[in-house]
C-alpha cells in the first residue's frame, strides 16, 4: 500500500474515527476500572461517615456546628481508607477473582472487620481521631449497603462488551488457540473480547471456523473500520518474518500491537513457557536490579518484619508451648532445614516443627502431601494458619529471605526441577519470600507439575516486582491466611 493511499485511509474517513473515539476512550477505561472502582468505593465510604454524623445528630444538631469540618474529613478519609486496605486484603480488587456473589459477600464483610480492627487501634493510639461508636456502627452499616450496591452495578458494566478492549489475533494455530483454552472464563476476559482470529500463510488452524475473520482490505483500515483496540501477533511459524510495514500503519493510527507472550504475562499474570523464548526475556523489560530497588526491598523487608513481630510475638510463644506440651520435654520445636536462596546460595530455613521427629528417618525428601499422617496435631493447626513460617522472620532479618518472593525449595527438589523445568534457575535472581505471588495465585506445590504451574507466576513476579506489588502482594497474603489456601 502506498503513502498516499495510507493517508486516505487515515485522513478520508474522519467523520468514522470521530464517531469511534469515544467507544474507544471508554474501552480502554475500562482496563484502568479497578482504579476507578477503589476510587468511588473511598468517596462513597467518606460519604457514608458524613451520613452517619448527619443522622446520628438529626435531633440534636448543635455538635454539628461546633464540630471541625476538616478534623471531620480527615476522620472520614482515613476510614474509608482502611476499610479498602480491609477488602483488599480478602483479594477483593484482584482483577482475576472467582468467586460467587455470596462469596464476595463474605469476603467483603470480613474486609470491614479487618478495617474495623485497624481503626480501633488507630483510635486508641490517637484520641482526637476517634469518631465514636455510635457514628463508627451507623457509618459502617451506610458503607457495607453502599460498597455492595456500587460492586453489584459494577459487575453489570465491567461485563459489557463495549467495555471491552476489542482484540484481532493474528494467527489460528495451536499458539494462537491457547486464548481460547487458558484464557476462556468470563473472569479471564473482563479487559478483553477477542473479534477473531486471522489465519496467516498455511497453518492449520486449531480454532472453531465461526472464530475466523478474513481480511481482504489494508490490515490498518480493516482495524479502523471494525475498531480494533489491540493485534495481538501469534501465528505458529513465525520464519516468514512480522507483516512489519501493516503492523507499523496500524501504531500509526493509534492500534497497540503485541506479540502473544505478552499478551498472556499481562491478562494471565503469569509467564506462558510455552511461547516463550530466551529473546523474549531479555528484550522484554523487567527484571529489575538498580541500587534503588535493593534498598527500596531491602528496608520494606525489616521494616514489615519487624512490624509483624510486634504483633505475633505473643503467639509466637503460644506455639512454641503447644509443640512442647503435645511433644513432651526434650523434642525440637524449632526446625531447621536446608533451602536453596539468592543466585542458588543454601540456607538453613526455621520453622517450627508440624511433623514428628521421625518424618524423614530414612533421609529421603518427600514432598507434604494432603492429609499428610507425618504432620502432629498442633501441627495442622499451625499450618492452617500458616504459624509455623512466623520464625522465618529471623531469616529475613538476617538477609537469607525477603518478606516477598518466591517460596525457597530444598535442595533435593531443586535439582530436580531445574533439570527438567526450563527457566527455573530464574526464580533464584530473587531472594525467596515469606509471602508471594504463586502463593497467591496457586494453591500449595506437592509435586513437579505443581511446580511447573508455581514457576510461570514466579517468573512474572521475578520480571515485573516493585515495592508496590510487593505491598499489594503482602497486604491479599492474609485472605490466604484467613481462608486456608493452598494449606497441606
Amino acid at each position: 500500500m502506498s503513502k498516499a493511499e495510507f493517508n486516505d485511509i487515515v485522513q478520508a474517513p474522519a467523520a468514522r474515527r470521530a464517531a469511534s473515539l469515544m467507544p474507544r476512550f471508554m474501552r480502554r477505561t475500562a482496563s484502568r476500572w479497578l482504579a476507578l472502582i477503589i476510587a468511588l468505593e473511598i468517596l462513597l465510604l467518606v460519604g457514608a461517615v458524613f451520613l452517619a454524623i448527619y443522622v446520628r445528630f438529626i435531633s440534636d444538631p448543635e455538635p454539628l456546628g461546633s464540630a471541625s469540618l476538616w478534623l471531620q474529613g480527615l476522620r472520614a478519609l482515613l476510614f474509608a481508607v482502611l476499610v479498602v486496605l480491609g477488602m483488599t486484603t480478602m483479594g477483593l480488587y484482584q482483577p482475576h477473582l472467582r468467586e460467587s456473589w455470596t462469596g464476595s459477600l463474605v469476603r467483603q464483610a470480613v474486609g470491614f472487620m479487618f478495617g474495623t480492627f485497624a481503626l480501633l487501634v488507630l483510635f486508641y493510639a490517637f484520641p482526637p481521631l476517634e469518631l465514636g461508636r455510635g457514628i463508627l456502627s451507623l457509618a459502617l452499616v451506610f458503607g457495607f449497603l453502599l460498597v455492595t450496591g456500587l460492586r453489584a452495578a459494577s459487575d453489570r458494566l465491567v461485563d459489557m462488551d463495549a467495555l471491552k478492549q476489542r482484540v484481532l489475533v493474528l494467527g489460528s494455530g495451536d499458539r494462537a488457540a491457547l486464548i481460547e483454552q487458558r484464557l476462556r472464563r468470563q473472569a479471564d476476559r473482563r479487559r478483553f473480547r477477542v473479534v477473531g482470529y486471522v489465519r496467516c500463510g498455511n497453518e492449520a488452524s486449531a480454532v472453531g471456523p465461526d472464530k475466523l475473520v478474513a481480511i481482504d482490505t489494508p490490515l490498518a483500515e480493516w482495524a479502523l473500520l471494525h475498531r480494533i483496540d489491540e493485534i495481538v501477533f501469534g501465528p505458529d511459524d513465525r520464519r516468514g518474518g512480522l507483516p512489519m510495514h501493516d503492523l507499523l500503519q496500524c501504531k500509526q493510527i493509534g492500534v497497540q500491537v503485541t506479540d502473544l507472550a505478552s499478551f498472556f504475562e499481562r491478562e494471565a499474570g503469569k509467564i506462558k513457557l510455552s511461547l516463550t523464548d530466551p529473546s523474549w526475556l531479555v528484550f522484554s523489560g523487567g527484571f529489575d536490579s538498580s541500587l534503588g530497588r535493593q534498598v527500596s526491598k531491602r528496608a520494606m523487608d525489616v521494616i514489615a518484619s519487624l512490624v509483624v513481630l510486634a504483633f505475633t510475638w505473643p503467639l509466637l510463644l503460644l506455639v512454641a508451648l503447644a509443640i512442647r506440651i503435645e511433644s513432651g520435654a526434650g523434642q525440637p520445636i524449632l526446625y531447621r532445614q536446608d533451602r536453596v536462596g539468592l543466585l542458588g546460595s543454601v540456607f538453613p530455613l526455621v520453622k517450627f516443627r508440624s511433623m514428628r521427629t521421625d518424618a524423614e528417618r530414612d533421609g529421603v525428601a518427600r514432598w507434604a502431601g494432603k492429609n499428610d499422617d507425618r504432620i502432629t496435631r498442633v501441627g495442622r493447626i499451625i499450618r492452617r494458619t500458616r504459624l509455623d513460617e512466623l520464625p522465618q522472620l529471623w531469616n529475613i532479618l538476617r538477609g537469607d529471605m525477603s518478606i516477598v518472593g518466591p517460596r525457597p525449595e530444598r535442595p533435593e527438589f531443586v535439582s530436580e526441577l531445574d533439570a527438567d523445568l526450563r527457566y527455573y534457575s530464574l526464580r533464584h535472581c530473587v531472594r525467596p519470600g515469606l509471602a508471594g505471588w504463586a502463593q497467591l495465585r496457586y494453591a500449595y506445590g506437592a509435586s513437579k507439575q505443581d511446580a511447573e504451574e508455581k514457576l510461570k507466576y514466579d517468573l512474572f513476579y521475578v520480571k515485573n516486582h516493585n515495592l508496590l506489588f510487593d505491598v499489594l502482594i503482602l497486604i491479599q497474603t492474609f485472605e490466604v491466611v484467613v481462608f486456608g489456601r493452598g494449606v497441606r
